[in-house]
Protein backbone atom coordinates (compact mmCIF):
# COMPACT_ATOMS: atom_id res chain seq x y z
CA UNK A 1 0.00 0.00 0.00
CA UNK A 2 1.38 3.19 -1.08
CA UNK A 3 1.38 6.62 1.22
CA UNK A 4 -1.29 8.08 -0.37
CA UNK A 5 -3.94 5.20 -0.10
CA UNK A 6 -2.08 4.15 3.41
CA UNK A 7 -3.23 7.83 4.43
CA UNK A 8 -6.79 7.59 2.94
CA UNK A 9 -7.48 4.31 4.44
CA UNK A 10 -6.59 5.55 8.14
CA UNK A 11 -8.21 9.08 7.37
CA UNK A 12 -11.50 6.55 6.19
CA UNK A 13 -11.38 5.13 9.33
CA UNK A 14 -11.01 8.24 11.54
CA UNK A 15 -14.14 9.46 9.90
CA UNK A 16 -15.71 6.53 10.94
CA UNK A 17 -14.41 6.78 14.41
CA UNK A 18 -15.68 10.69 14.29
CA UNK A 19 -19.38 9.45 13.62
CA UNK A 20 -19.97 7.53 16.67
CA UNK A 21 -20.24 10.82 18.33
CA UNK A 22 -21.98 12.99 16.05
CA UNK A 23 -24.78 14.98 17.82
CA UNK A 24 -22.47 14.77 21.30
CA UNK A 25 -20.42 17.55 21.30
CA UNK A 26 -21.91 20.81 20.41
CA UNK A 27 -21.09 23.49 19.68
CA UNK A 28 -17.88 21.72 19.31
CA UNK A 29 -16.96 19.74 16.46
CA UNK A 30 -16.88 16.09 16.78
CA UNK A 31 -13.67 14.84 15.61
CA UNK A 32 -11.94 11.52 15.17
CA UNK A 33 -8.40 10.82 15.69
CA UNK A 34 -6.53 7.57 15.04
CA UNK A 35 -3.01 6.81 15.86
CA UNK A 36 -1.26 4.58 13.94
CA UNK A 37 2.23 2.56 14.84
CA UNK A 38 4.16 0.12 11.81
CA UNK A 39 0.77 0.66 9.77
CA UNK A 40 -0.99 -0.81 12.90
CA UNK A 41 -3.81 1.53 14.63
CA UNK A 42 -2.69 1.16 18.57
CA UNK A 43 -5.26 4.01 19.78
CA UNK A 44 -8.81 5.30 18.52
CA UNK A 45 -11.25 8.53 19.65
CA UNK A 46 -13.67 11.30 19.40
CA UNK A 47 -14.41 14.17 21.28
CA UNK A 48 -15.71 14.41 24.33
CA UNK A 49 -18.31 16.18 25.81
CA UNK A 50 -18.30 20.24 25.08
CA UNK A 51 -15.44 21.25 28.34
CA UNK A 52 -14.03 17.61 27.77
CA UNK A 53 -11.19 16.17 26.03
CA UNK A 54 -10.80 16.56 22.33
CA UNK A 55 -10.62 13.31 20.40
CA UNK A 56 -6.57 13.90 20.01
CA UNK A 57 -5.97 14.16 23.44
CA UNK A 58 -8.41 10.98 24.31
CA UNK A 59 -6.59 8.73 22.01
CA UNK A 60 -3.12 9.98 23.38
CA UNK A 61 -4.70 8.98 26.42
CA UNK A 62 -5.33 5.00 25.32
CA UNK A 63 -1.68 4.50 24.53
CA UNK A 64 -0.62 2.88 27.70
CA UNK A 65 3.03 2.26 26.14
CA UNK A 66 3.91 6.46 25.67
CA UNK A 67 7.25 5.62 24.03
CA UNK A 68 5.50 4.04 20.63
CA UNK A 69 3.83 8.20 20.45
CA UNK A 70 7.58 8.45 19.11
CA UNK A 71 7.64 6.51 16.48
CA UNK A 72 3.83 6.64 14.96
CA UNK A 73 1.29 8.88 12.97
CA UNK A 74 -1.40 10.57 14.33
CA UNK A 75 -4.38 10.79 12.40
CA UNK A 76 -7.44 13.50 12.83
CA UNK A 77 -9.77 14.88 10.80
CA UNK A 78 -9.73 18.60 11.37
CA UNK A 79 -6.70 20.61 12.64
CA UNK A 80 -5.40 20.28 15.55
CA UNK A 81 -6.35 23.49 18.37
CA UNK A 82 -3.19 25.25 19.54
CA UNK A 83 -4.63 27.66 21.84
CA UNK A 84 -6.16 27.44 25.65
CA UNK A 85 -10.22 27.24 26.05
CA UNK A 86 -11.74 24.88 28.13
CA UNK A 87 -8.90 22.71 27.95
CA UNK A 88 -5.43 22.98 26.93
CA UNK A 89 -4.26 23.02 23.17
CA UNK A 90 -3.86 19.64 21.64
CA UNK A 91 -1.20 21.13 19.43
CA UNK A 92 0.54 21.27 23.05
CA UNK A 93 0.15 17.35 23.81
CA UNK A 94 1.06 16.30 20.89
CA UNK A 95 4.17 18.27 21.05
CA UNK A 96 4.91 17.18 24.69
CA UNK A 97 4.90 13.11 23.66
CA UNK A 98 7.18 13.57 20.80
CA UNK A 99 4.56 12.40 17.68
CA UNK A 100 6.64 12.95 14.88
CA UNK A 101 3.74 12.81 12.00
CA UNK A 102 0.34 14.40 11.86
CA UNK A 103 -1.78 14.27 8.52
CA UNK A 104 -5.31 16.08 8.58
CA UNK A 105 -8.28 15.80 6.92
CA UNK A 106 -9.12 19.71 6.79
CA UNK A 107 -8.22 23.24 8.38
CA UNK A 108 -10.02 24.62 11.13
CA UNK A 109 -11.32 27.65 10.22
CA UNK A 110 -12.32 29.22 13.16
CA UNK A 111 -10.65 32.32 14.29
CA UNK A 112 -9.21 31.03 17.05
CA UNK A 113 -7.51 28.07 14.82
CA UNK A 114 -7.55 28.48 11.17
CA UNK A 115 -3.81 27.09 10.10
CA UNK A 116 -2.42 28.02 13.40
CA UNK A 117 -2.52 24.48 14.72
CA UNK A 118 -0.50 23.53 11.92
CA UNK A 119 2.23 26.45 12.45
CA UNK A 120 2.62 25.22 15.68
CA UNK A 121 3.23 21.80 15.07
CA UNK A 122 5.69 23.13 11.86
CA UNK A 123 7.91 25.10 14.30
CA UNK A 124 7.92 22.04 16.93
CA UNK A 125 9.74 19.95 14.36
CA UNK A 126 6.59 17.89 13.64
CA UNK A 127 5.92 16.24 9.95
CA UNK A 128 2.38 17.81 9.20
CA UNK A 129 0.34 16.48 5.79
CA UNK A 130 -3.08 18.33 5.06
CA UNK A 131 -5.90 17.57 3.18
CA UNK A 132 -5.98 13.77 3.13
CA UNK A 133 -9.69 13.34 2.07
CA UNK A 134 -10.55 16.74 2.33
CA UNK A 135 -14.11 16.94 1.00
CA UNK A 136 -15.45 14.05 3.48
CA UNK A 137 -13.74 15.58 6.44
CA UNK A 138 -15.45 18.82 5.05
CA UNK A 139 -18.85 17.62 5.21
CA UNK A 140 -18.07 15.86 8.31
CA UNK A 141 -17.84 19.23 9.85
CA UNK A 142 -20.04 20.93 7.37
CA UNK A 143 -21.99 22.40 10.48
CA UNK A 144 -19.04 23.29 12.35
CA UNK A 145 -17.12 25.14 8.98
CA UNK A 146 -20.46 26.84 7.99
CA UNK A 147 -21.01 28.28 10.68
CA UNK A 148 -17.94 29.56 11.15
CA UNK A 149 -18.02 30.71 7.63
CA UNK A 150 -21.54 32.16 7.05
CA UNK A 151 -22.32 33.46 10.88
CA UNK A 152 -25.04 31.63 11.02
CA UNK A 153 -26.17 27.80 11.77
CA UNK A 154 -26.42 25.39 8.93
CA UNK A 155 -30.58 25.16 8.12
CA UNK A 156 -32.03 22.06 7.14
CA UNK A 157 -35.85 22.42 6.60
CA UNK A 158 -38.10 19.40 6.66
CA UNK A 159 -41.68 17.86 6.29
CA UNK A 160 -43.92 15.29 5.06
CA UNK A 161 -46.51 15.59 1.97
CA UNK A 162 -49.10 13.85 0.50
CA UNK A 163 -48.70 12.47 -3.17
CA UNK A 164 -51.20 15.59 -4.35
CA UNK A 165 -48.46 17.66 -1.94
CA UNK A 166 -50.80 18.68 0.98
CA UNK A 167 -48.87 18.99 3.83
CA UNK A 168 -51.84 18.40 6.37
CA UNK A 169 -55.31 17.89 6.36
CA UNK A 170 -58.29 20.63 6.77
CA UNK A 171 -59.52 19.35 9.98
CA UNK A 172 -57.32 16.69 12.79
CA UNK A 173 -57.20 15.51 16.53
CA UNK A 174 -56.47 18.80 18.42
CA UNK A 175 -53.46 18.83 20.48
CA UNK A 176 -52.42 15.68 18.27
CA UNK A 177 -49.89 15.48 14.83
CA UNK A 178 -51.19 13.91 12.00
CA UNK A 179 -48.55 11.66 10.66
CA UNK A 180 -48.10 11.52 6.84
CA UNK A 181 -45.06 9.78 6.67
CA UNK A 182 -44.06 6.09 7.66
CA UNK A 183 -43.09 5.03 10.71
CA UNK A 184 -39.64 4.15 9.56
CA UNK A 185 -39.52 7.44 8.34
CA UNK A 186 -40.46 8.55 11.52
CA UNK A 187 -37.70 6.77 12.97
CA UNK A 188 -35.36 8.22 10.40
CA UNK A 189 -36.28 11.90 11.44
CA UNK A 190 -35.13 10.96 15.45
CA UNK A 191 -31.80 10.00 13.48
CA UNK A 192 -31.72 13.65 12.12
CA UNK A 193 -32.78 14.81 15.32
CA UNK A 194 -29.86 13.01 17.19
CA UNK A 195 -27.08 14.58 14.87
CA UNK A 196 -28.33 18.46 14.63
CA UNK A 197 -27.81 21.20 17.67
CA UNK A 198 -31.10 22.44 17.26
CA UNK A 199 -34.97 21.60 16.34
CA UNK A 200 -37.58 24.66 15.45
CA UNK A 201 -41.18 24.79 15.07
CA UNK A 202 -43.90 27.80 15.24
CA UNK A 203 -46.50 28.83 17.28
CA UNK A 204 -49.11 27.06 16.01
CA UNK A 205 -47.12 23.91 15.30
CA UNK A 206 -46.87 23.47 19.60
CA UNK A 207 -50.42 24.40 20.13
CA UNK A 208 -52.39 22.53 17.30
CA UNK A 209 -49.41 19.41 17.53
CA UNK A 210 -48.18 19.54 21.07
CA UNK A 211 -45.29 17.62 19.57
CA UNK A 212 -42.22 16.59 21.93
CA UNK A 213 -40.07 17.45 19.34
CA UNK A 214 -36.96 15.01 20.55
CA UNK A 215 -35.47 11.26 19.69
CA UNK A 216 -37.80 8.76 21.55
CA UNK A 217 -37.23 6.16 18.68
CA UNK A 218 -33.44 6.76 18.44
CA UNK A 219 -30.39 6.75 20.71
CA UNK A 220 -28.59 9.94 21.18
CA UNK A 221 -28.61 13.35 22.50
CA UNK A 222 -32.07 15.34 21.88
CA UNK A 223 -31.74 18.63 20.59
CA UNK A 224 -32.06 21.49 21.71
CA UNK A 225 -35.92 22.72 21.00
CA UNK A 226 -36.66 26.20 19.63
CA UNK A 227 -40.29 27.35 20.17
CA UNK A 228 -41.23 30.94 17.88
CA UNK A 229 -43.79 32.76 20.55
CA UNK A 230 -43.54 36.25 19.09
CA UNK A 231 -46.18 36.76 21.96
CA UNK A 232 -45.34 35.07 24.42
CA UNK A 233 -48.41 33.21 24.75
CA UNK A 234 -47.28 29.24 25.41
CA UNK A 235 -47.84 28.06 28.62
CA UNK A 236 -45.35 25.42 30.44
CA UNK A 237 -48.23 23.06 29.75
CA UNK A 238 -46.86 22.09 26.31
CA UNK A 239 -44.57 18.81 25.52
CA UNK A 240 -42.18 21.13 24.54
CA UNK A 241 -41.31 22.86 27.51
CA UNK A 242 -40.52 19.37 29.81
CA UNK A 243 -37.75 18.77 31.38
CA UNK A 244 -36.38 16.01 28.66
CA UNK A 245 -34.24 18.70 26.93
CA UNK A 246 -33.47 22.56 26.99
CA UNK A 247 -35.80 24.45 25.14
CA UNK A 248 -35.49 28.13 24.29
CA UNK A 249 -38.65 30.80 23.14
CA UNK A 250 -38.09 33.57 20.66
CA UNK A 251 -40.41 36.00 21.35
CA UNK A 252 -40.82 40.17 20.27
CA UNK A 253 -37.95 41.71 22.48
CA UNK A 254 -35.57 39.16 20.47
CA UNK A 255 -36.14 40.18 17.06
CA UNK A 256 -35.95 43.42 14.86
CA UNK A 257 -39.58 43.17 13.43
CA UNK A 258 -39.07 45.40 10.87
CA UNK A 259 -36.00 42.62 9.13
CA UNK A 260 -37.45 39.46 7.81
CA UNK A 261 -38.24 37.06 10.35
CA UNK A 262 -36.10 34.28 9.12
CA UNK A 263 -32.80 36.26 9.12
CA UNK A 264 -33.29 37.76 12.69
CA UNK A 265 -34.21 34.16 14.10
CA UNK A 266 -30.64 33.32 12.18
CA UNK A 267 -28.61 35.77 13.94
CA UNK A 268 -30.51 35.13 17.19
CA UNK A 269 -29.53 30.96 16.93
CA UNK A 270 -25.74 32.23 15.77
CA UNK A 271 -25.51 34.39 18.69
CA UNK A 272 -26.35 31.32 20.80
CA UNK A 273 -23.87 29.63 19.37
CA UNK A 274 -26.04 26.93 17.57
CA UNK A 275 -24.56 25.43 14.78
CA UNK A 276 -27.45 23.65 13.13
CA UNK A 277 -31.02 23.55 13.20
CA UNK A 278 -33.78 21.59 11.52
CA UNK A 279 -36.91 23.74 10.84
CA UNK A 280 -39.88 21.50 11.10
CA UNK A 281 -43.10 23.26 10.50
CA UNK A 282 -45.58 24.70 10.47
CA UNK A 283 -46.26 25.88 6.83
CA UNK A 284 -45.61 29.59 7.78
CA UNK A 285 -42.80 28.91 9.81
CA UNK A 286 -40.86 26.85 6.52
CA UNK A 287 -42.29 29.85 4.45
CA UNK A 288 -40.77 32.41 5.72
CA UNK A 289 -37.01 30.83 5.40
CA UNK A 290 -37.66 29.63 1.78
CA UNK A 291 -38.92 33.20 0.58
CA UNK A 292 -35.46 34.92 1.61
CA UNK A 293 -33.99 31.88 0.74
CA UNK A 294 -32.18 31.12 3.75
CA UNK A 295 -31.86 27.35 3.78
CA UNK A 296 -28.96 24.84 3.03
CA UNK A 297 -30.81 21.49 2.87
CA UNK A 298 -34.66 20.22 2.40
CA UNK A 299 -35.77 16.61 3.17
CA UNK A 300 -39.32 16.13 1.86
CA UNK A 301 -40.96 12.94 2.38
CA UNK A 302 -43.46 12.36 -0.07
CA UNK A 303 -45.89 9.50 1.13
CA UNK A 304 -47.56 7.34 -1.98
CA UNK A 305 -50.99 8.33 -0.90
CA UNK A 306 -53.61 10.93 -1.78
CA UNK A 307 -55.30 13.81 0.74
CA UNK A 308 -57.69 15.14 -1.68
CA UNK A 309 -58.08 18.34 0.77
CA UNK A 310 -55.80 19.90 2.92
CA UNK A 311 -53.10 22.48 3.77
CA UNK A 312 -50.80 22.60 0.56
CA UNK A 313 -47.18 22.16 1.03
CA UNK A 314 -44.15 24.60 0.94
CA UNK A 315 -42.88 24.93 -2.75
CA UNK A 316 -39.03 25.46 -2.83
CA UNK A 317 -36.57 25.37 -6.02
CA UNK A 318 -33.11 23.39 -5.88
CA UNK A 319 -31.22 20.87 -7.24
CA UNK A 320 -32.00 17.09 -6.39
CA UNK A 321 -29.33 16.10 -3.90
CA UNK A 322 -30.04 12.62 -2.72
CA UNK A 323 -33.49 9.97 -3.22
CA UNK A 324 -34.42 6.92 -1.16
CA UNK A 325 -37.42 5.02 -1.21
CA UNK A 326 -38.55 4.43 2.38
CA UNK A 327 -41.70 2.06 2.58
CA UNK A 328 -44.68 3.99 1.44
CA UNK A 329 -42.44 7.05 1.59
CA UNK A 330 -39.99 9.20 -1.46
CA UNK A 331 -36.98 10.81 0.59
CA UNK A 332 -35.80 13.33 -1.42
CA UNK A 333 -32.81 15.74 -0.34
CA UNK A 334 -32.50 19.05 -2.17
CA UNK A 335 -30.01 21.96 -1.77
CA UNK A 336 -30.07 25.22 -3.09
CA UNK A 337 -28.93 25.84 -7.03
Amino acid sequence: MNNKLNHNFFMSRCIEVAKKGRGRTYPNPCVGCIIVNKNAIISEAFSSKCGGNHAEINAINKVKNKDLLKTSTLYVTLEPCSHYGKTPPCCNTISINKIPNVVIGTLDNSSKVNGKGIEFLKRNNVNVIKGVLESQCIELHKNFLHFNKNKRPYIILKWAQSKDKLFSPLKKAKNKPYWISSKKSRQLVHKWRSEEHAILVGYNTVTEDNPTLNIRNWNGENPIRIIIDLENKLNDNFNVFNSKSQTIKINKKHIDSSSSLAFEISNFLYNKNIQSVIVEGGRKTLDEFIKIGLWDEARIFTNDKNLNKGIRAPELKGKIFFEKKIDEDELMVIKPF
